[in-house]
């Protein structure tokens, strides 16, 4: 499936992405990565006491895993060419070791580039649900994307 051109994208249309079960070679593999070890991430014994009663994934992780399963959608396959940011996010709820999480994605908003007409801006609103359709976190991102024919 090729991705969607920058003028086939229509403000209000909305999509879920495939879902994704987070395991713990991914936190223990993001936490390497990060050299981000806290306990509330790494220390099932710690965690007995927190606030959570049990291992929390990292919230940039999911942040991470929602821009993976965003491409995964197909919808920007050849066609974005580049992120250029978050304008906001949040972290409703924690994700657990275990979660499957999917999201939902509606587009806020679009505009044409003034001084290159072969590409615009997707402003896309994300929502991460996990597998009892909890919103988990949730923001706004912004990409670059082709214009068809251009």
């Amino acid at each position: 499936m090729g991705g969607k051109y920058f003028n086939e994208w229509s403000v209000g249309e909305t999509f879920r992405t495939p879902s994704r079960t987070i395991t713990e070679t991914d936190v223990v593999m993001f936490a390497a990565m990060s050299g981000d070890y806290n306990e509330i991430h790494t220390s099932e014994q710690f965690c007995k006491d927190s606030v959570f009663g049990k291992r929390i994934v990292h919230g940039l992780l999911g942040l991470s895993i929602s821009h993976g399963l965003l491409f995964r959608s197909g919808y920007l396959e050849g066609t974005a060419i580049a992120f250029l940011g978050i304008e906001s996010w949040s972290f409703k709820a924690p994700v657990f070791f275990g979660d499957s999480v999917s999201v939902t994605v509606k587009v806020l908003d679009k505009k044409e580039s003034i001084s290159k007409p072969d590409r615009g801006i997707v402003k896309l609103f994300l929502q991460i649900m996990n597998q009892d359709d909890q919103i988990v976190q949730e923001g706004v991102k912004v990409v670059m994307i082709r214009n068809h024919g251009i």
